[in-house]
């Protein structure tokens, strides 16, 4: 794979994932995490966006997806994994609502499910270039 494709389909995936990150929580479910927000906060939040569409370039890269609907599905699974791992880990050290839990991993599935589809659709792309 080039070099361009993978740094131009990881600005993609992370354009899409920040978005619905901006969506989701700072729009439709704000009770999910604090509010407090600062320019730093935001700064590690979007560098946390990109960091997370590099590592799933790479592996999208690696399974050889190249279609927005296999991206998808990958895409929802890997989430929901890594969004049940996440939940568990943050949740051990603050108070637990089965609700927020919940909500939060359905967001991950979807959010990274539409990241890796887009990510999917960009190597499909350059494959025809």
């Amino acid at each position: 794979m080039k070099i361009k494709t993978f740094v131009l389909t990881s600005l993609a995936g992370f354009v899409v994932y920040y978005i619905l990150g901006v969506l989701f929580y700072g729009l439709l479910f704000t009770d999910i995490y604090p509010k407090e927000q600062n320019l730093m906060s935001t700064v590690f939040i979007a560098s946390g966006c990109l960091f997370t569409a590099l590592a799933y370039t790479y592996i999208l890269s690696k399974a050889q997806v190249n279609t927005f609907t296999s991206g998808l599905v990958l895409g929802f699974v890997l989430g929901l994994l890594y969004a049940i791992s996440m939940n568990f880990f943050m949740y051990s050290s603050r108070d637990t609502c089965l609700t927020s839990v919940l909500i939060d991993v359905g967001i991950g599935g979807v959010s990274t499910s539409l990241m890796c589809g887009v990510i999917g659709v960009c190597f499909g792309k350059s494959k025809r270039l």
